[in-house]
């Protein structure tokens, strides 16, 4: 599923895909687009809601 979240480091906006079928919650890095500094992003996953919500912190 199509998401994306705000980089912690420079504030741009990063597009992202979740894969649904890891989990409720899920845990990884990844490099901001334009910046490129690494984000440790948590995801969760509302089944009900049919919806991610994603926060980011530099790691």
């Amino acid at each position: 599923m199509d998401s994306g979240y705000v980089c912690a480091g420079c504030g741009e906006w990063n597009e992202t895909t979740v894969d649904e079928s890891a989990g409720r919650r899920q845990r990884y890095v990844e490099d901001c687009q334009v910046c490129c500094k690494p984000n440790v992003l948590r995801v969760s996953w509302e089944p009900g809601a049919g919806e991610f919500s994603i926060e980011a912190e530099l790691e």
